[in-house]
């Protein structure tokens, strides 16, 4: 019997409600019943168990999932809590079946996230957070110099979050614009960075993620192409045999 039970965050996950990291969120806020009780987070449940969320039974998701690529404009906030955040991606996009983000962008940035109901592919994607590629394009408030690229690549200590960012791919585009590739997902890592060396981040646009490249119009999606699902996929299993996966 042992075998046949999950916890809660990986049940919501596997049915494609929505991500594990969602779920805890949801559990810790006591959104969450089993059998009409407020569980713990961690807590393990049965296959006849019921479940539910806001007092409504969560059902498992139809076969065929969904995978967007989505060019999210400034103001928009990547959180599928529709009852406290009014300006949510998820009522943005008004999608006909419930999907969740793959990570976040913050609120004044814009540019390229994925969103899915498929629960196994966002794990795999956010344990490899430190693994894989994501590019942006920024514009800062004065000329940008060799010192700063230089500075920016090798790394900084961000004292707030007690961590020095990884070395990383940074490319001057003009006098206020500059490329950057990061293969970590530290809290506004650019925007802190930049602050460390006295500039202010005007615009901040996601580009790619991984072998996804953003080529929709603002504030417009579309559905992955299935060679892009099939790199994503080799690209994770190369991920998971190099990176250790965090626990949720």
């Amino acid at each position: 019997m042992e075998k046949a039970l999950k916890r809660i965050n990986k049940f919501l996950s596997e049915i494609g409600y929505c991500s594990r990291r969602e779920a805890d969120k949801l559990i810790e806020a006591g959104r969450v019943t089993v059998n009409g009780k407020i569980p713990e987070k961690g807590t393990k449940i049965a296959p006849t168990d019921e479940v539910a969320i806001d007092g409504k039974t969560v059902e498992k998701a139809k076969k065929g999932f969904v995978y967007l690529a989505f060019n999210k404009p400034v103001g928009i906030v990547c959180t599928t809590d529709t009852q406290v955040e009014k300006d949510n991606i998820i009522d943005y996009i008004n999608y006909p079946k419930r999907i969740f983000p793959v990570g976040r962008l913050d609120k004044l940035s814009e540019g390229l996230i994925l969103l899915t109901d498929d629960g196994d592919i966002v794990n795999k994607i956010l344990r490899a957070s430190n693994n894989h590629e994501k590019e942006y394009v920024v514009q800062v408030d004065k000329p940008i110099s060799q010192t700063f690229i230089e500075r920016m690549s090798k790394g900084i200590y961000l004292k707030e979050l007690g961590q020095t960012t990884k070395p990383c791919k940074v490319e001057k585009i003009d006098r206020f614009h500059f490329k950057i590739i990061l293969t970590q997902g530290l809290n506004r890592q650019i925007r802190r960075m930049c602050d460390y060396l006295s500039y202010d981040v005007i615009a901040l646009r996601r580009t790619r993620i991984m072998n996804i490249v953003l080529d929709t119009p603002m504030g417009t999606y579309r559905e992955l192409t299935q060679k892009e699902l099939t790199t994503l996929n080799d690209l994770l299993k190369l991920s998971s045999k190099t990176f250790k996966p965090s626990k949720f």
